[in-house]
């Protein structure tokens, strides 16, 4: 037994399909981790909310779900936060009911389902017609890894 977080509560866990590797997330905060020590990757900032589920598919691709309703799809490799989405609440759900409380990506690792709070099970699939030209990635290199606390 070895506490590897924070302050706060772990919320969530993704395990890497290919790596020897986790991804933890609380309330204010995503980690990655290196097994089998539990030794300390990187954290992931920039998800301002409450996280409450991760998934991890063989791509390397990580997303982070939260309370109101926010998707976050970030680059396993660099730390590389290269998209968003804010989910959209059924008709006639209150916004406080925007909050995602689970997200898993398929066999296949290219749909992702969530589990919401408007009591919606919704599926996201992959824009095949997208591109560099037409979702360019605009990044500068900023990771930092921290040593272990």
């Amino acid at each position: 037994q070895r506490r590897v977080h924070g302050k706060k509560s772990i919320r969530s866990l993704a395990i890497h399909p290919k790596l020897y590797s986790f991804a933890s997330g609380s309330p204010d905060n995503i980690k990655l981790w290196k097994c089998p020590e539990g030794s300390f990757m990187q954290n992931l900032s920039g998800h301002n909310a409450i996280v409450n589920s991760l998934a991890v598919n063989q791509d390397n691709v990580l997303v982070s779900a939260a309370d109101n309703g926010s998707l976050y799809f970030w680059d396993w490799t660099s730390g590389y936060n290269f998209q968003s989405y804010q989910a959209q609440v059924q008709p006639g759900s209150l916004d406080s009911e925007a909050g995602i409380y689970a997200v898993q990506f398929d066999q296949s690792g290219s749909r992702l389902i969530t589990a919401e709070a408007d009591k919606t099970i919704k599926i996201y699939k992959e824009d095949e017609s997208a591109s560099e030209e037409t979702h360019p990635i605009i990044w500068k290199k900023t990771l930092v890894t921290k040593k272990p606390f």
